[in-house]
């Protein structure tokens, strides 16, 4: 796999704000960044953190494990940078969808969309997120920014208030307790199209298959459930 976004990656953050590499990482080429990487990516996704190899990743990037310890002081520097870019990487597929017009309803239903799209693109990067969720990895977690979750439960606090304003969405409904339920949903959603484990889970549930690609399905259902959960009519 070709990770081509990596002329997007962002590898200019300070330490202060969460740069996990060392200097030396920002002067190599693109094309080496590309290799080390995927190397990376591919080695967390199929093994998990504590499994993963820095010697196998080197050798898979084609580079010495001199190398790698000379851009990454650790497995852990390198596992979070993957975090990190797999962030960017989510943030480049919101930062797609126009979110400028349309009801509340359309902004979930293209947000979904993308959860989508962003699982069937970069499984391996879901995998990696969802490993660093588990409470053995908590540690680790606690060292990112949470900048995406927060700009992410202020957008849809944002949105639900609106429509509460507009007669669109329940007066009363908690915009906070709204706005978990519906990323939830949405995480749910990435994840079952890119783990086998939560790709069965929706299946037991709803009968749907994300591999048979009757994603329409599982979209109009979990939109009639939005609507008739939120709407005011």
């Amino acid at each position: 796999m070709k990770w081509t976004e990596l002329a997007q990656f962002d590898s200019t953050k300070t330490p202060e704000n969460g740069r996990f590499f060392k200097e030396t990482f920002d002067r190599i080429s693109a094309e080496k960044k590309e290799r080390i990487l995927n190397a990376a990516i591919v080695e967390f996704a199929q093994k998990g953190f504590n499994a993963a190899n820095i010697n196998h990743i080197a050798k898979n990037a084609g580079i010495s494990i001199g190398s790698m310890y000379n851009y990454f002081a650790s497995k852990e520097d390198l596992y979070l940078t993957i975090i990190d870019y797999g962030y960017q990487l989510l943030e480049s597929v919101i930062s797609r969808i126009d979110l400028s017009g349309g009801s509340i309803f359309d902004k979930f239903e293209k947000l979904l969309r993308a959860a989508q799209e962003y699982s069937r693109k970069y499984p391996e990067i879901t995998h990696i997120y969802i490993d660093i969720s588990t409470e053995g990895l908590s540690p680790l977690s606690e060292k990112l920014s949470r900048k995406m979750e927060t700009i992410s439960a202020l957008f849809y606090q944002s949105v639900i208030e609106a429509a509460k304003k507009e007669g669109i969405v329940h007066s009363d409904t908690d915009s906070k307790i709204a706005s978990f339920c519906i990323d939830n949903i949405i995480m749910m959603v990435q994840f079952a199209y890119a783990s086998q484990y939560y790709a069965e889970r929706l299946n037991i549930f709803t009968g749907i298959d994300p591999s048979q690609e009757n994603s329409e399905a599982l979209i109009t259902g979990i939109m009639n459930f939005l609507r008739r959960a939120l709407g005011s009519a």
